[in-house]
């Protein structure tokens, strides 16, 4: 079997919100870097002060919430979905997260972080795709998770 070239790509802002329907103060990927077809890819996450769940999340010592890290990875593989699927016959009008395991937080992300989230395709099924997801900050892991998307057309 010979193995496919990689077709490394990029998404700025403007194409991530074209792919994704998520908004502030939920769209939890600024850009997506070096993809490979709907195999892999590294979404970017800059975490600023300004973003209002560190109102409460805690005021004292702002933490950026561990569950959007985890989102934030979803919403990067679904975007490379969503990208690869336009390619072809069906458009993918909504993109679902529907399975997460194995997550795990090594490390806290703080303001002034630059989150990536590494991405690599495990499988997919038709509209289905699962992936195992990184988020690393200066190349330091904090946090990991398999996750599962599902596009829906209408």
């Amino acid at each position: 079997m010979t193995e496919m070239p990689a077709e490394l790509g990029t998404a700025d802002i403007m194409r991530v919100m074209e792919l994704l329907p998520h908004r502030y103060p939920f769209l939890m990927v600024d850009k997506i870097v070096q993809i490979d077809r709907d195999e892999s890819c590294i979404g970017i996450k800059n975490v600023t002060i300004n973003e209002p769940h560190f109102t409460g999340h805690f005021p004292a010592a702002p933490v950026f919430p561990g569950v959007l890290l985890i989102e934030g990875m979803a919403q990067t593989a679904g975007a490379i979905c969503c990208a690869h699927k336009l390619k072809g016959d069906a458009k993918p009008s909504k993109v679902f997260f529907m399975t997460i395991d194995k997550a795990k937080f090594r490390k806290p992300v703080l303001p002034g972080d630059v989150v990536e989230y590494h991405m690599r395709k495990t499988s997919n099924r038709r509209f289905m795709w699962w992936f195992k997801g990184e988020a690393k900050v200066n190349g330091v892991l904090v946090a990991e998770a398999e996750i599962g998307a599902m596009l829906v057309t209408e």
